[in-house]
């Protein structure tokens, strides 16, 4: 299936000017668009609330954009909830689910206001010593099976995240007696799922156990949040997820369990790959060529913009611009310049012909592509670029400089002027 980019390779070249490659940009208007159709998918609870998962993009621009939606933000470390807070997001409006927890971040998360997601009964204790039991609590829970999956989230029972049903039961009493009045319901049970069954079957999974802890503990859950998990098609011949189909198949199963059983409940979402994924681009110049046992294309981005074809494997589309109606004649590995082996973007992709200079386009690197960033080899990140509807570009994080690189060493003096001299003399 043909690619269908909102950006030319004018528009491209003419960024590249003033931000040289490798850049990431985002489509804002794309992402507008999904905030705007999720909430109507989901109009019908009136209580619906999408969680943006910072880790996808924690970027502030991304944030306050989908702020204007309702969005609030679920955060994992102290330095998320400060982005949540510091791009307008606060209280009840922020999810804290972190796992292996520590004090500090308990106070952090109590400090913010934020709805705590406990990931395990342990934790119980060490929240309680940390900062008290908080009025409202969500816990997390982990079936060990189930019949929707994939290979990224792996088998449950495997997962580190979670109690078990024995376990979630024992913690909805106990928080009870120790006087917790409002309660929720968490879990993730798959990763990039684009099936539209995997929401209603999740919701159904835990509007039965909603429906569980009111009968047998007198415990009324006020909140189910489905977390993430909702995918995207990385391949091109692949089906995105209809938002709306999805909507009413949670609308359906909440009429047979939770409606027929004369509940109410208020519904969470967290995602950050539906929300951000399609709609960031990772542009890169092809710098050289390799021709060996194999053919290879060089390029200026490497593993270290983009993580996830070495660490998982993971396909990811490249359009080659001005050359996206070319006959695909060249079969080659598209590299960057790691001193390691897998620090690959495509293997034995088709390719049009490949010039020095050609700009590639690597799609679906919205989440977890900047984020995932890191500066191996002493590689520095990348800028992140808003593109707007008339294709112009904000700068949102500008490009990391080898100053921002040495500034966080501890180092003795001489080491210090050696550094200041270089740059004096760059």
């Amino acid at each position: 299936m043909q690619q269908f980019l909102p950006f030319t390779k004018e528009d491209a070249l003419s960024w590249a000017y003033d931000y040289p490659t490798p850049f990431y940009v985002y489509d804002e208007e794309a992402i507008k668009k999904c905030a705007s159709d999720l909430y109507r998918a989901f109009a019908w609870n009136k209580g619906f609330k999408e969680y943006f998962a910072v880790k996808a993009t924690p970027t502030p621009a991304i944030l306050r954009l989908l702020r204007q939606f309702g969005c609030g933000a679920d955060c994992a470390s102290i330095p998320e909830l400060m982005l949540a807070e510091a791009s307008g997001i606060s209280g009840t409006d922020i999810m804290f689910s972190s796992n292996e927890t520590s004090d500090k971040e308990y106070r952090a998360a109590a400090k913010a206001g934020a709805i705590i997601n406990l990931d395990d009964i342990t934790q119980i204790k060490h929240m309680e010593d940390s900062i008290g039991i908080p009025e409202t609590i969500c816990l997390r829970y982990n079936p060990g099976e189930f019949n929707i999956t994939n290979e990224i989230m792996g088998h449950l029972f495997d997962s580190k995240f979670g109690m078990t049903k024995e376990q979630l039961f024992e913690a909805y009493k106990l928080l009870k007696e120790k006087g917790v009045k409002h309660f929720g319901i968490h879990a993730m049970l798959a990763s990039c799922s684009i099936d539209n069954d995997y929401y209603p079957g999740l919701a159904a999974e835990l509007f039965r156990l909603v429906v569980e802890v009111k009968e047998k503990l007198g415990v009324q859950i006020e909140f189910v949040d489905l977390s993430g998990g909702v995918g995207i098609p990385y391949h091109p011949d692949e089906k995105p997820v209809d938002i709306f189909t999805v909507g009413k198949g949670v609308h359906r199963v909440y009429d047979e369990i939770i409606a027929k059983n004369g509940m109410e409940l208020k519904i969470f979402t967290e995602m950050g790959r539906y929300m951000t994924g399609p709609y960031g681009y990772l542009v890169t110049k092809v710098i050289g060529f390799k021709h060996i046992y194999k053919e290879y294309v060089g390029v200026d981005a490497t593993a270290c913009n983009l993580m996830r074809p070495a660490m998982y494997g993971a396909y990811h589309h490249i359009t080659v611009l001005g050359k996206e109606d070319e006959e695909l004649k060249l079969k080659a590995d598209v590299v960057g310049s790691l001193c390691e082996n897998n620090d690959k973007f495509a293997v034995d992709r088709l390719l049009p012909e490949i010039e020095l200079g050609d700009i590639l386009v690597i799609e679906d690197a919205g989440a977890h592509g900047h984020a995932m960033g890191y500066n191996y080899n002493g590689k520095l990140r990348s800028a992140e670029l808003m593109m707007h509807s008339d294709r112009s570009v904000t700068c949102i994080r500008r490009a990391q400089t080898a100053r921002d690189y040495f500034d966080t060493l501890d180092v003795d003096r001489e080491f210090t002027e050696n550094i200041d001299r270089m740059f004096e003399n760059d």
